[in-house]
Formats: structure tokens, C-alpha cells, sequence
């Protein structure tokens, strides 16, 4: 099983882990992610992009925010801990060439799957300008490494805590005005951050990325849980994304479809305070007591 090699709270909810992985760190490429597991039988898939990979260590690094039942009992690991099960890497990897100017913009915890996606372009020659956003300076994250790759780094608060006080979008439209406009602007964070992105650039004609993290089951593409309308289509974030073309992606009915759940995921994170139990444990299975009842009746009825 992966190890957890390391454990750092980022801030009150956020955590990073360095894990394990040899394997996905060898195989793993900008843009894709992994689904883990905190109970190999009942545990619930995460989606969790790769932040980072250390290949010489075979390590992956993930960035989480514990926001639910499933995140809040991975923040409850510490270092030697095994996760149960992680697969990947999934989905498809970022398109990454030298393309010139590139605006990368992410926003809370939509920063860490930024991290390898500005790597990659500044590998490829570009120029990378990085734009952070968050609601308060003590939710900013990754802003040492991120100074470190970027040819120029905007940090935006939306108290002015820390850096300018403004949405994301106010300096990603300054970008689109200047006379050497972005040839490519990239945009991971909350699903109405990245719709608003993608209608900033869309006046400039500057081709917007925005990576999609919808609600998944298998992340093969099986259970169809992940779909998605981008120009009309109906696309699966697992497979066919999570990237898509941002000014082609119907957010509305994205965001309607990630609020189809809300009312289960408050009754089932109410039900891990109260009782602090995995899913499919202190309770009485139904399918396992027809399964004996049908056993005792034995093969002909």
C-alpha cells in the first residue's frame, strides 16, 4: 500500500501529502490526477491532482482541502499511515508546447494542480505569468514555489489582506489588454472562478484552459457521473478532460449538476461527526441480509 512520506498543513483545512508512488511519479504528466480511497471496502473515491512527483524518491505529492467525510478522514492520517488504494495517473495529461506568452490563474485550492502545469510550460520556453487568488492571505498557497517558476506572479485577496485586493479576473483582463496579449491562459479553481476567466478572455479571443473537477465514481469513464456539455457534446472529465476549452463549457449546468448532491454530502458529513464511522460500517447492510437469505434457502428456492 502507498505510505505517506510526509505531512504539511498548509492552512486551517488545506494539507499537503508526499506519498509513496513510484510507479504514477514515473508515468504521471501535467494535468492528470489520481483516485484514492481512505477504506479499501468502503471508502469513498477521491479526485486528487498530482501537485508534484519526485521520480529519484518515487514519491507523489497531493494537495487536498478537508471539506467532506472522505477529506476529513484523509487529514486524520499522519506519516507511515498507508492509503488503502490510489490508482492513476488518470485522465488526459495537459497539452503543453512553446506557445509563447502563457497566464496561468488559479484560485484557493485550485493552485495546486497549477504547480505542474506552470512547470511544464516554463520547461517548454514560455513565458509564465501567475496569477493566485484566494479569499485571505493565510489561504494562499504555494506562492514560494510558484515565485520560483513564474515570470511574474500576481497575488489577488478578496479582503486585501495580502497583495492586491481584487478578484482574479481584474489582472487577468490587464493581461489581456497589454499590446503582447497572452497566447494562452490556463484557469483551475471554484467552477464560477473559471466560468468568469473564460468570459474575460473571451472579448481578446485568447484560447482559455480550465481544468474540471466534477463529482466522479470510478474516473474511467464507466459510471458517467462526471459528464459534462463542452460545444454541445457531452464529454466525461475523467477520460475525454479534466481540461477543456473554457469558452465552449456550459458551467451552469456544471455547477447545477455539483449541487445535485449537496443535501447527501451534508447528511453523510453530519452522520461522521455524530458517529465518526466509514461509510458502510456501524450499520446493517441490506444487501448482505437478503444475500443470507437467500443462501439459507439454498440454490432451488
Amino acid at each position: 500500500m502507498p505510505k505517506i512520506l510526509a505531512k504539511t498543513q498548509l492552512s486551517d483545512d488545506v494539507f499537503q501529502f508526499r506519498v509513496e508512488a513510484p510507479l504514477i511519479a514515473q508515468e504521471r504528466l501535467a494535468g492528470q490526477f489520481i483516485m484514492l480511497q481512505t477504506h479499501e471496502e468502503f471508502g469513498e473515491r477521491i479526485p486528487l491532482t498530482i501537485a508534484d512527483a519526485d521520480i529519484a524518491e518515487g514519491s507523489i505529492t497531493l494537495i487536498f482541502q478537508a471539506v467532506g467525510r472522505s477529506t476529513q478522514q484523509l487529514a486524520k492520517m499522519e506519516v507511515g499511515d498507508d492509503i488503502p488504494v490510489i490508482v492513476g495517473p488518470l485522465g488526459s495529461p495537459t497539452h503543453v508546447s512553446k506557445v509563447g506568452r502563457v497566464v496561468c490563474v488559479g484560485g484557493g485550492i485550485g493552485t495546486a494542480p497549477m504547480h505542474p502545469i506552470v512547470q511544464a510550460f516554463k520547461a517548454a520556453g514560455n513565458r509564465v505569468d501567475v496569477i493566485i487568488g484566494a479569499r485571505r492571505k493565510d489561504l494562499i498557497i504555494l506562492e514560494k514555489e510558484m515565485a520560483a517558476l513564474a515570470d511574474n506572479l500576481v497575488i489577488c485577496t478578496d479582503d486585501g489582506s495580502y497583495g492586491r485586493k481584487s478578484l482574479v479576473t481584474v489582472p487577468l483582463k490587464e493581461f489581456c489588454e497589454e499590446p503582447n496579449k497572452p497566447d494562452l491562459v490556463v484557469a483551475i479553481g471554484p467552477p464560477i472562478m473559471m466560468k468568469f476567466c473564460a468570459e474575460t478572455t473571451r472579448p481578446y479571443a485568447v484560447h482559455t484552459l480550465v481544468s474540471l473537477n466534477t463529482i466522479m465514481v470510478d474516473g474511467t469513464g464507466m459510471c458517467g457521473g462526471c459528464r459534462v456539455n463542452v460545444g454541445g457534446k457531452v464529454k466525461f472529465v475523467c477520460v475525454d478532460g479534466p481540461e477543456f476549452d473554457g469558452h465552449l463549457v456550459d458551467f451552469d449546468n456544471m455547477m447545477q449538476r455539483l449541487g445535485a448532491y449537496k443535501s447527501f454530502e451534508k447528511e453523510s458529513w453530519t452522520q461522521y461527526q455524530t458517529q465518526g464511522t466509514p461509510r458502510g460500517q456501524g450499520h446493517d447492510c441490506k444487501i448482505d441480509a437478503l444475500a443470507d437469505e437467500f443462501s439459507k434457502r439454498g440454490s432451488c428456492g
